[in-house]
């Protein structure tokens, strides 16, 4: 076991504040919400379909920011990425079966930092993944000063728990049910908040502050959900994805096979032709029911944590974080799940209520977050001038937590920081709390990646082994583009090999929002690797990534101008 060295760090005040408030002013408590599998289809998002209305309050009353996006899509190599506020080429998790502790470095993680700096620190649900990657412990005691809680009724997640059409009992995909029938008349989810209350109400009175990381497991599937929240979406008023179809261009490496759908009982029993068959567009409509169902019943619980706060008065005193570990597609450019770089499955809702620091109040006397019952009261009008366009990075996170609760921020990481147990590779977007955001920002990125074991689709596509991974995506995301180059990958030295170029995407995103017209052009690309030979090997990949993406999309901008 390792044991890391303390170091102590004084509080720092927000920008605002002199010296001699700092003294005064206590921290904040946090409450930090993950929820698995979440894109953004919520109300607050823009979504029309998205019955969230606990959520868009909280949106309502905090700084929303409209284009996170995570490291990469897949649970794991993600959680440990956000928690760390290490990139995953840092931790060199790409697949669940390694402990970044013994793997790669002994890394702080987010709660780690707040339990040395006297936080009394939890964790409910899924916050870290599972198993191996968090030694089979979630990292405790480094990260939490008790014993993390899991939902007994978990076990059951993955067993024959969905009553079919013939009476019996499978393993579906889709396994909306009536949760008095189910082991011990609960879920998963239940049970974590049923936790998260308690706790809320055990630390209510405590003189040290808390850190409470709740993670709720859905939408993740199987959409093992309460099946009231299925009348939500009645399926005749459900839409297929507005690009269901495969796109030309795509290289088949950056095309992922769902294989985890496919495993499913009900899928099975469709008889899809492996990699690129399409599902019947009928039992679309009711994955895509499934999942808005799965999101407003994630809603609920999050309204129940929120008015919890309300109810012990720790409102006025307790940051609240929700986000998600990455998105999940339904059915954009032919596929579903996860394990690709495309937006829909790495760009994931961030939302900060900080008390009295750039949020709304309500009027006084007010309840700040009334619990609003989505199966009775489903609308709720989102309003908040307080969003920001621009894109940010879960990386971001550890940093902008830290510095918003009142501790100070980890400092940035040397570009090789293996030795480094305390740094960050994000950034601290405190300053976007005291400023309003002034248009594009062209230094703004995403820089997310994906592994893969071959050039085609295979069966361990989505979530090669480490051993297996052959080629790694990575993708480039700025306000205008999104751009991904597919490179060689040495899985025993954790070596790219830049001049290894599989396959390539570009999208123009003024006219391709949705990324099916990949315009990069191997040719333009051969011009462009011998321009940059004379960059010296030292050269950071991202930094390598923006400067071609500056030279593509210049040629791109002179083309159009002499047409």
């Amino acid at each position: 076991m390792y044991s890391c060295v303390p170091v102590c760090f004084l509080p720092l005040a927000l920008l605002s504040l002199t010296p001699a408030a700092v003294a005064r002013r206590e921290r904040r408590n946090v409450l930090f919400v993950i929820a698995d599998d979440l894109r953004t289809s919520l109300g607050c998002y823009g979504d029309p379909l998205a019955k969230s209305p606990n959520l868009d309050q909280l949106a309502s009353r905090s700084q929303v920011f409209l284009n996170a996006y995570a490291q990469q899509a897949v649970c794991a190599p993600s959680r440990t990425s956000l928690l760390t506020s290490r990139r995953p080429d840092t931790t060199r998790l790409y697949d669940f079966k390694s402990y970044w502790r013994v793997h790669s470095g002994n890394y702080t993680t987010l709660p780690q930092y707040f339990k040395s700096r006297g936080y009394f620190t939890m964790s409910v649900g899924k916050v870290f993944h599972p198993g191996i990657a968090s030694n089979y412990s979630d990292d405790y005691p480094y990260s939490w000063s008790i014993p993390a809680y899991h939902p007994a009724s978990f076990q059951f997640e993955k067993k024959k728990m969905c009553k079919g059409e013939d009476g019996n009992l499978h393993a579906n995909l889709l396994c909306a049910v009536n949760v008095t029938e189910q082991p011990g008349g609960t879920l998963p989810d239940l049970e974590s908040t049923d936790e998260a209350v308690r706790l809320l109400k055990s630390r209510a009175a405590a003189d040290v502050p808390f850190f409470l990381a709740v993670g709720l497991h859905k939408p993740h599937i199987p959409f093992r959900i309460p099946q009231e929240y299925l009348s939500l979406y009645p399926i005749k008023e459900m839409t297929l994805a507005p690009d269901p179809s495969v796109p030309k261009s795509l290289p088949p490496v950056a095309y992922n096979p769902w294989t985890d759908v496919r495993k499913r009982d009900d899928v099975q029993k469709l008889n899809i032709s492996f990699p690129y068959g399409p599902i019947p567009k009928d039992f679309q409509l009711q994955i895509r029911q499934h999942y808005y169902a799965a999101v407003s019943y994630v809603d609920a619980q999050v309204g129940r944590l929120l008015s919890t706060l309300d109810n012990l008065g720790l409102a006025d005193k307790t940051m609240v974080v929700f986000t998600s570990d990455h998105g999940w597609s339904l059915g954009e450019h032919g596929e579903w799940a996860k394990y690709s770089n495309f937006d829909v499955a790495t760009r994931v809702p961030l939302i900060f209520y900080v008390p009295d620091v750039g949020t709304r109040r309500g009027r006084l006397g007010e309840s700040t977050f009334p619990f609003i019952d989505v199966l009775t009261k489903s609308e709720y009008s989102f309003k908040n001038d307080r969003v920001r366009q621009n894109v940010v990075e879960l990386v971001d996170l550890f940093p902008t937590v830290s510095y918003m609760a009142g501790l100070r921020a980890p400092k940035p990481c040397p570009d090789v920081s293996y030795q480094e147990e305390l740094c960050t590779e994000g950034d601290n977007l405190a300053y976007t709390f005291r400023h309003r955001e002034r248009g594009e920002d062209e230094e703004a990125v995403s820089f997310s990646q994906y592994p893969r074991p071959a050039d085609t689709p295979q069966e361990n596509s989505d979530l090669p082994d480490l051993r297996d991974i052959k080629v790694m995506g990575y993708s480039l995301r700025t306000w205008d583009y999104r751009y991904t180059l597919w490179l060689g990958f040495n899985p025993q030295t954790f070596q790219v090999n830049v001049s290894d170029v599989h396959a390539g995407e570009l999208y123009m995103l003024a006219d391709d929002p949705g990324q099916d017209k990949n315009v990069y052009s191997d040719s333009d690309h051969s011009v462009l690797m011998k321009k940059m030979t004379p960059l010296p090997h030292t050269v950071t990949l991202q930094t390598r990534m923006k400067l071609q993406l500056l030279y593509l999309t210049a040629g791109m901008k002179a083309n159009r101008g002499k047409a």
